[in-house]
């Protein structure tokens, strides 16, 4: 990723609370083709979430631990904030004296922009308003969040709306967190009384028919867009008596991931 920064626009999707074993089965079955188009080999990594709920996994994320490999070894980062004793940043790694990536890419030129999901992005307190606050731009409303079933929608709505006024020349950092994936997802799942990881999966094939526009309008600004597409933590529905997450249970972390870059004229 050090050589990416600044010839390339960059992209984080965090499809909030997205179990890695639903992804997976669907990739394999053929009900996400946006996302087959794009998952390097068709396929999701399956990786391991630095945290178990969201507030805690996007501090990490920002710090540059991003879900890691499962697989013993050393995993070299994509991008790391700087501090003594590092052992996961290599030659490619693009390592930056800030706290968390936002405020190091508007270092380095980049415009910064946020379109939050769930609550912890919903900027109505100040536990609300610290991931946002990383962003020079943030954006956030009902229609973005989880009782929504158009979040998505509404999300790519203001991203068109905005994108124009960043100027063309000038890098720029997307922040799209989904909250669609996140308990309540039964109204994605026509009949359903309750949330499960059959309406889990609905959501999922809500979300990949608008990833399409979503590429669209970040590659529409003629710069290749470097793009990182990833679970923030997985969720439970009834495993060992759990639901929901904050749990330490295999399916909260066990996380899909994937990244690639897409070119301009490609959507």
């Amino acid at each position: 990723m050090r050589h990416l920064i600044g010839s390339h626009d960059l992209l984080l999707v965090t499809l909030d609370t997205l179990r890695h074993d639903v992804a997976a089965e669907l990739a394999a079955a053929g009900r996400t083709p946006t996302l087959a188009r794009v998952l390097p080999g068709g396929r999701w990594e399956r990786r391991h979430s630095p945290a178990s709920f969201t507030y805690a996994a996007h501090h990490a994320f920002f710090a540059g631990f991003l879900p890691t490999p499962v697989a013993p070894g050393r995993h070299e980062r994509l991008y790391a904030a700087a501090f003594p004793g590092s052992e996961t940043a290599g030659a490619d790694t693009w390592v930056f004296d800030a706290a968390d990536l936002p405020t190091a890419l508007a270092e380095v030129g980049y415009h910064t922009l946020c379109l939050g999901g769930v609550g912890f992005f919903n900027r109505r307190g100040a536990l609300g308003s610290v991931l946002p606050g990383l962003f020079a731009e943030a954006y956030w409303e009902p229609g973005f969040g989880v009782t929504a079933p158009g979040c998505v929608d509404a999300q790519l709505d203001r991203l068109a709306e905005v994108l124009p006024r960043v100027p063309a020349d000038r890098g720029l950092f997307t922040f799209l967190n989904v909250a669609a994936l996140h308990q309540p997802n039964r109204h994605y799942l026509p009949g359903a009384r309750d949330d499960g990881p059959a309406s889990h999966a609905a959501a999922l094939e809500y979300v990949d028919g608008r990833l399409g526009r979503l590429f669209a309008l970040v590659t529409g600004r003629g710069r290749p867009v470097f793009t990182i597409v990833c679970s923030d933590h997985g969720t439970a529905y009834g495993e060992d008596g759990h639901t929901g997450h904050r749990v330490g249970h295999d399916v909260v972390w066990t996380v899909p991931y994937a990244h690639f870059t897409l070119e301009p004229g490609e959507w």
